[in-house]
C-alpha cells in the first residue's frame, strides 16, 4: 500500500510538471507554414550504418542529400544511459524518458494508475489531423506500439494490440503477426488489408489495420502484390493526405536493427536502402506539398558499427549502444541548426509546437489533452 501511495504521488509530480506550460515554442513563420508531420525511424540506426551502405552500394542516401538540416539525436532511458527501443519510441512519441522496457507510459506509473503520457499521434487526432503508423516490424513491435498503446511491457502483444484496434489511428499497418486477427479488425470498424491491391482500393475515411509479408518489405524486392516499406509510405500518404486538416504519419524501418542484432551487416545494409527508398518517396511529397515537415532519426545504435583500418564497416556486437543517432530534417529551417546535437525527447516537443502553431501544451498527459 505504502509503495503503490509513493508511485501515485511520484507520478503526479511528474505530471504536473510536464503538464501545465508548452515547453518548446518555434517561429511563427515557421510553424505557420507547417501542416502535415512525418516522422521516420530507422530503428537501430547510427551513422555507420549509414556510411557503410553508401560505401556498399556506391550510392549517395536520400536522407543526406534529399534533406536540409544535418544532425545528431541524444539517447537514453530512464533507466540506463543506452535504451531500448520501448523506451526509445516512447520518448520520441511522448516527449518522456520512460524505463527500458516500457512502452508509452510514465517510469513512475508503468501500470497507469494515474494517467499516461500523450503522444503526438494523440495530439494530431485533438486537432482533427488523419493519423498513421507504417512499419516492416509488426504492429505490436516496440516502435509502433509507442505511438499507439501504453503498457509497462513491451512483450504485451495482445494487450497492444487490445488497444491499438480500438484507436482513432486511420491506418496501422506492419509484418504479419499472429495476434493481429481480420475479425478483430473488422469487429471494430476496421478494414483489414493484406496485400498492395487492397491498400491501393482503400478510400479516405476508412480506418484499417493492414498485415504483410516481412522480407518484402523490409528487402524492398519486387514480390508481387506484397507491398515494399516504401510503397506503403507513398500509399500510405495519399490516403491521409486527404484530410483538409492535415495529417500525422510514422514510418519505421525495422530490420536495420534485427539484422544489426544478429551482426548481419549485409541485411542490414539492404534494410538501410529500402528504408532510405522511402525517404526518397516521403521527400517526393513533402516537394511537392510545401506543407510538410519530414523527420528523420532513430531510436538507437544498434551492433556498435565500426570503422576499420581499410575502410571497411564491422558490426561488432549484437546489443545497442548508447552514441548518438542520425537526425534529419526537411521542410523548415528552425528545427534543429546544422550540426547541432538534440536531446530525443525535444524532437516530438518541437514537432507538435510546428504541429498546432505552438497553441498545444506537449507533453502532457492523455487525460489533460482530452479535456482541452
Amino acid at each position: 500500500m505504502f509503495t503503490k501511495l509513493v508511485v501515485m504521488i511520484m507520478s503526479l509530480v511528474v505530471m504536473l510538471s510536464t503538464t501545465f506550460g508548452l515547453n518548446t515554442t518555434v517561429p511563427a513563420e515557421d510553424a505557420a507554414e507547417v501542416k502535415n508531420v512525418i516522422i521516420m525511424i530507422g530503428d537501430g540506426m547510427g551513422f555507420n550504418h549509414l556510411y557503410s551502405t553508401q560505401r556498399e552500394y556506391g550510392v549517395e542516401l536520400a536522407m543526406f542529400t534529399r534533406t536540409e538540416y544535418h544532425g545528431e539525436a541524444k539517447t537514453r532511458s530512464a533507466s540506463s544511459p543506452v535504451t531500448d527501443s520501448a523506451a526509445g519510441a516512447t520518448a520520441l512519441a511522448t516527449g518522456h524518458r520512460t524505463m527500458n522496457g516500457f512502452v508509452g507510459v510514465y517510469p513512475t506509473d508503468p501500470l497507469s494508475v494515474i494517467a499516461n503520457p500523450a503522444s503526438i499521434t494523440d495530439v494530431a487526432m485533438k486537432y482533427g489531423k488523419s493519423t498513421g503508423i507504417v512499419t516492416s516490424d509488426s504492429i505490436m513491435g516496440a516502435t509502433p506500439a509507442g505511438f499507439s498503446a501504453h503498457v509497462q511491457d513491451r512483450d504485451m502483444a495482445e494487450e497492444i494490440f487490445a488497444q491499438q484496434v480500438v484507436t482513432d489511428i486511420d491506418l496501422i499497418w506492419g509484418a504479419v503477426a499472429g495476434e493481429v486477427t481480420e475479425s478483430a479488425a473488422k469487429a471494430n470498424g476496421k478494414e483489414y488489408v493484406t496485400t498492395l491491391s487492397e491498400v491501393q482500393a482503400l478510400e479516405y475515411g476508412q480506418k484499417s489495420i493492414g498485415q504483410f509479408n516481412c522480407d518484402t518489405m523490409w528487402k524492398g524486392t519486387d514480390n508481387g502484390d506484397n507491398p515494399t516499406l516504401s510503397e506503403l509510405a507513398t500509399e500510405a500518404i495519399e490516403l491521409l493526405n486527404e484530410d483538409e486538416d492535415g495529417f500525422f504519419l510514422m514510418i519505421e524501418g525495422a530490420h536495420i536493427d534485427k539484422r544489426s542484432h544478429s551482426q548481419d551487416g549485409d541485411g542490414a545494409m539492404k534494410a538501410v536502402m529500402e528504408f532510405d527508398k522511402a525517404i526518397s518517396h516521403v521527400i517526393d511529397f513533402a516537394e511537392k506539398d510545401g506543407n510538410t515537415l519530414v523527420i528523420i532519426t532513430a531510436d538507437h545504435e544498434t551492433g556498435s558499427v565500426t570503422k576499420q583500418k581499410d575502410g571497411s564497416y564491422k558490426w561488432t556486437t549484437g546489443s545497442h549502444s548508447g552514441v548518438n543517432v542520425p537526425l534529419f530534417v526537411y521542410g523548415c529551417d528552425s528545427f534543429i541548426e546544422e550540426g547541432e546535437a538534440i536531446s530525443n525527447i525535444e524532437i516530438p516537443e518541437k514537432a507538435v509546437a510546428y504541429m498546432t502553431n505552438n497553441e498545444q501544451y506537449f507533453p502532457c498527459s492523455v487525460a489533460y489533452l482530452e479535456e482541452k
